[in-house]
């Protein structure tokens, strides 16, 4: 365990729910654990016992990806520990193919409603139907533009054309919109729903006082640091700025709060893991702006942040938050942005 881990507390230390089963954490609470192909190789779902319209079943938080491995660790799981009993809602935390990947599936087999914000079933549809814009072609100019000029690992990435459509095959038509601040109750417990941004557009993550546990999605892990990066689509956008003012909306939460995160193990010490995110983004900004010294692009930034080799699904993220971090600089006003004789967009200090 690495020093910044130790400061947290994980009550179920490491027994991890094996595939196809569900560990209890809070009543009426199970959490699944479901596997991802990538270096990132788990999330977290939820399943929360429920009743709705004089039915009694679950509503699951968030779904896995669409793969045959997580199709089969969910028909394990509905017909054991969910005892064949429907699911009576899917809600989703984002819109990320982890979250939302079997949603079309499981909101087909029960009929059952999709619930999540208003920001993320926009941009879940433009990305399942691979919409101009948001497909991976389009990402490629970004790339070129912030100093990528690699042919080779421009064309894996042009290749991924169908990279969100393969792991999110469908999104549900229709959706029950999430609100910040809105309560909502799943059986007899009431959730608060916090919206947070920055990882994506319009994140909910879940409170509940009286079981005083926070299914925080993606905004806040023990282990690693949420994605924030800047995209194709917004390419003027600030997500880091975004971010950290999120992290603000969890100040009135209990430090011993039980923290349900997406990835990772669920854990204790709330504020000392956010206190922990601020310092790393607080490093990171500082090694980024002495950095800019001299002009650089966001490519010439990848190698400072990321110290190890990296696929093309890698460096996408890790190009974009190379540029959040530069972008919070140049909003901030410590940096200028100039365009070299190549078209490429570079950074300086003011």
């Amino acid at each position: 365990m690495n020093p910044l881990e130790a400061q947290l507390a994980y009550p179920f230390a490491d027994e991890l729910p094996a595939p196809g089963s569900v560990r209890e954490v809070a009543r009426g609470l199970g959490w699944l654990r479901m596997p991802l192909p990538f270096a990132l190789d788990h999330i977290n779902l939820w399943l929360l016992k429920d009743e709705r319209e004089g039915r009694s079943g679950y509503t699951v938080i968030d779904c896995g990806v669409a793969t045959d491995a997580t199709r089969a660790n969910w028909e394990q799981v509905l017909t054991g520990p969910m005892d064949k009993q429907p699911v009576l809602r899917v809600l989703a935390t984002h819109c990320h193919p982890d979250h939302v990947g079997l949603s079309g599936w499981l909101c087909a087999r029960f009929k059952a409603p999709f619930w999540l914000t208003a920001g993320e079933f926009g941009f879940a549809r433009m990305m399942a139907a691979a919409l101009p814009g948001v497909d991976g072609p389009s990402a490629i100019p970004h790339f070129e533009r912030h100093g990528l000029r690699d042919p080779a690992m421009l064309e894996q990435m042009r290749s991924r054309r169908n990279y969100y459509p393969s792991l999110v095959p469908s999104v549900p038509d229709a959706y029950t919109r999430l609100q910040d601040g809105q309560q909502i109750a799943i059986g007899d417990v009431g959730w608060r729903v916090i919206t947070g941004f920055g990882h994506s557009p319009e994140h909910a993550s879940l409170y509940s006082e009286a079981l005083n546990v926070l299914i925080s999605g993606d905004m806040v892990l023990p282990r690693i640091s949420t994605n924030v990066s800047v995209f194709a689509v917004e390419p003027e956008g600030n997500p880091l700025q975004q971010y950290l003012d999120s992290l603000d909306k969890f100040a009135g939460l209990p430090d011993d709060v039980l923290v349900l995160p997406s990835h990772g193990k669920p854990f204790r010490g709330l504020h000392t893991r956010i206190a922990q995110l601020r310092e790393h983004h607080v490093a990171r900004l500082a090694e980024v702006r002495e950095a800019c010294r001299v002009p650089v692009s966001a490519m010439d930034i990848v190698p400072i942040m990321f110290r190890r080799p990296l696929d093309a699904h890698q460096l996408s993220f890790a190009l974009g938050e190379a540029l959040a971090h530069l972008h919070k600089l140049w909003n901030d006003g410590m940096l200028k942005r100039v365009t070299d004789v190549d078209g490429v967009f570079r950074f300086h200090l003011t």
